[in-house]
C-alpha cells in the first residue's frame, strides 16, 4: 500500500519533502507532479524500481526515459551539449519540455536508448519536484504518468491512488498541474526535430 502525501503547490511542506526523498533513497517509486502532468519517477541507480516504472507503463526497452533535473548545471554530467545547445537549452528551461541528446558515460546503460545512446532531459517549472531535486542532490528517473493503453496522463492524484497503491511506494498530491506530457524536441541532429507535440510551443523550433 503506498503512502498518499497532500503537498501544497507554492509552498511545500519540508517535512513532506524529506520524507518523500527518504523513500526515492530506499529504492522506492514515486508519483509526483510536474509543470505539465503527473510522472512517476525514481532514483537512477536503483535497477529494480525502474525495472517497476517499466512493468506499471509496460515499457520496452527503446523507450527514452527522462532525467528531471533541478537546473541546467548538471546538464554536462549526463548529456553532450555544446555552446549552441546550451543556449536553446536555457532559453527553454524551466518548461514544459523533454530534450533528448546524446549521453555521457556517466549514464547507466539501462536508461539509454539500446541504439542511439541518447537520453531525456527535463527541467520542470513545478515547486514540489524542484524541491525534491533539491533535497535528493541528483536528478530524478522519469516518464509520464501514461497507463497502457492511454494516451494521455492520469491526472487526479485519488484516481492514481485506486489504480497503482500496490505498485508504487508514494503518491504526492500537488494538486491539478494539467493534462498534457512534454513537447520532445530531438537535439542530436543538425537541427531540432519535434518527437512529440504536448504542453510546451513547438513553435521556437520549426
Amino acid at each position: 500500500m503506498s503512502q498518499f502525501f497532500q503537498i501544497h503547490q507554492d509552498n511545500p511542506q519540508k517535512r513532506l519533502i524529506l520524507q518523500a526523498v527518504e523513500i526515492l533513497r530506499k529504492g522506492g517509486v514515486i508519483i509526483y507532479p510536474t509543470d505539465c502532468a503527473y510522472a512517476l519517477g525514481c532514483c537512477l541507480e536503483n535497477k529494480k524500481a525502474l525495472d517497476r516504472i517499466k512493468q506499471i507503463r509496460q515499457l520496452d526497452d527503446k523507450h527514452n526515459f527522462t532525467l528531471v533535473c533541478r537546473d541546467l548545471s548538471v546538464i554536462s554530467t549526463y548529456a553532450k551539449v555544446d555552446n549552441q545547445i546550451y543556449r536553446l537549452l536555457k532559453a527553454h528551461t524551466p518548461g514544459a519540455y523533454t530534450f533528448i541528446l546524446n549521453a555521457t558515460t556517466e549514464v547507466p546503460r539501462r536508461l539509454l536508448h539500446p541504439k542511439r545512446r541518447t537520453i531525456g532531459m527535463r527541467v520542470p517549472d513545478n515547486q514540489i519536484v524542484l524541491d525534491l531535486l533539491d533535497a535528493l542532490g541528483e536528478p530524478i528517473m522519469s516518464t509520464s504518468l501514461i497507463l497502457p493503453g492511454e494516451d494521455l496522463p492520469l491526472t487526479d492524484p485519488y484516481d492514481m491512488r485506486d489504480a497503482l497503491q500496490h505498485q508504487v511506494d508514494l503518491i504526492i498530491d500537488g494538486g491539478f498541474c494539467g493534462m498534457e506530457a512534454t513537447t520532445v524536441i530531438n537535439l542530436t541532429g543538425d537541427v531540432p526535430e519535434v518527437m512529440r507535440e504536448g504542453a510546451g510551443d513547438v513553435a521556437h523550433f520549426i
